[in-house]
């Protein structure tokens, strides 16, 4: 009996196991279910969702054949209402990563940049201005908030040349021109006064002159300096009709598509020197690049693009991509790659088979905004090499979309087309906002920085999971 009753033990022990393993297993495979369920990209009519649908973690690859005819749906005017912060609302971030103010009551901040010696750099457009904050590494709240410059002509791109550690100007892009300050590391305030380095095509909804945001970059190694010009339009609805001859003649002086008239220059990504000379179209036909940056694996230029209004909900997408020198992005005559625009039916055929096909396609009427690439070691080995970009947020789009932070897939240095949702909830249960995200950047301990105009907050993210990097 004592044996059957060990043998019994042992038999029940073995049996527990096994359903002890079957549970594990069991457990193992509803986790990695719901793990890839959370992974899935969404493809299709699905990638064209909603605020209601965004979360962290959500994936989208929207394709060229993904997208819908012109006038699919009719044209919407929505734009948000904004409103007061919530009580106790805050982002939404990925698990293991942790969201504090960094500054607040700042005066419609837009595009921000990181120096070398870890200040950060704000443009306050509509105040004409320049903001500096300065923390501790790793340090939640700014501990100093200071102005660096005034009585800018609605400044927004701001860069540090020559690029590196040691920094000799500020420059910063104005809406009709480039201006730029002597600068040493540390310095709060402006060592004089603006000192302008080449003039561009100014104006801005504000005044009348389409768009107004201006970016400005270096290459690599300094030599050339970039500079972002948005349309005076939203489709080049007055634009005189030019004859083919005419067109072609015209492209071989300025680039592929190169715009005319009150659109001259604009649309476009220039170059020029670091002094301001040889000043030239590097690329056309980008309705609105508002950021841009350079790509960490290979020194390519980047920008972030809003595309044109009134084609519908979910055409034509907005875009992150690579910046080709020569290269012509369909504004005003095509959009993503060959697709002409209804309005502008066999005005240049010539053009169809030479645009460029973006390459990350983003939900139409997000409002790209700012973008950079992740290269620091605070977030998990997964996120390096990725890109981060603002999304303003939708007016033109019957069910709202934007409104968040997301992050763009790379692997081995090439996008995948997939994007993914890394910062959300801006919107409240209603479809109003209480808040806008327009700038990101990369701090110097390796956080990530958002600015939002909405309300003139400054969020910083950070990674506090188990598995953060060892600094």
């Amino acid at each position: 009996m004592r044996w059957a009753g060990d043998r019994s033990r042992r038999r029940w022990r073995s049996y527990l196991a096994l359903a002890g393993l079957g549970a594990i297993a069991i457990f193992t495979l509803l986790a990695s279910s719901s793990a890839a369920e959370q992974s899935a990209v969404l493809t299709g009519e699905a990638a064209f969702g909603d605020w209601q649908t965004d979360s962290p973690g959500v994936r989208r690859k929207i394709t060229v054949d993904d997208l819908p005819p012109p006038f699919a749906t009719e044209s919407a005017v929505n734009f948000p209402e904004i409103v007061a912060r919530p009580d106790g609302a805050m982002p939404k971030v990925p698990p293991g990563f942790a969201v504090d103010e960094f500054a607040s009551s700042l005066d419609r901040p837009r595009l921000v940049r990181a120096a070398p010696n870890g200040d950060l750099f704000i443009a306050e457009s509509t105040a004409g201005q320049i903001r500096v904050l300065r923390a501790a590494d790793g340090a939640a709240k700014a501990e100093r908030v200071e102005v660096f410059a005034t009585r800018l002509n609605l400044p927004f791109g701001i860069a540090f040349w020559p690029p590196g550690p040691d920094p000799q100007f500020i420059y910063v892009a104005n809406t009709d021109s480039v201006v730029r300050f002597p600068y040493r590391n540390g310095d709060l305030r402006a060592r004089g006064p603006a000192q302008t380095v080449v003039n561009i095509p100014g104006g801005g909804f504000l005044r009348g002159g389409g768009h107004w945001t201006r970016d400005v970059i270096f290459s690599r190694d300094g030599s050339k300096m970039f500079v972002s010009v948005g349309s005076g339009s939203n489709d080049a609805e007055r634009l005189a009709r030019r004859q083919l001859p005419d067109a072609i003649q015209y492209d071989q002086l300025h680039g592929f598509g190169a715009a005319w008239g009150a659109e001259e220059k604009r649309a476009n990504v220039l170059q020029c020197n670091a002094d301001g000379t040889g000043l030239h179209i590097f690329a056309t036909g980008l309705r609105n690049c508002v950021g841009m940056t350079i790509a960490p694996a290979n020194g390519e230029l980047w920008c972030s693009t809003n595309e044109r209004d009134d084609l519908g909900d979910n055409l034509p997408p907005d875009y992150l991509t690579s910046v080709k020198e020569g290269g012509f992005y369909g504004w005003p005559w095509y959009y993503i790659g060959g697709n002409e625009d209804p309005h502008h039916r066999d005005e240049r055929p010539d053009l169809k088979s030479k645009v460029v096909v973006p390459d990350v396609l983003i939900q139409a009427h997000s409002a790209s905004l700012e973008m950079t690439f992740y290269e620091a070691g605070q977030f998990p080995l997964e996120y390096r090499g990725d890109a981060f970009a603002a999304e303003h947020g939708s007016w033109n789009r019957s069910r709202r979309t934007g409104y968040k932070i997301i992050r763009v897939i790379i692997r081995d240095g090439k996008p995948t087309g997939e994007y993914e949702d890394f910062m959300t909830g801006f919107v409240t249960p209603d479809g109003n906002v209480w808040a806008r995200p327009v700038g990101v950047a990369v701090a110097r301990d390796g956080s990530l920085i958002v600015t939002e105009d909405a309300h003139g907050t400054v969020w910083r993210i950070a990674y506090r999971g188990t598995n953060a990097p060892a600094k």
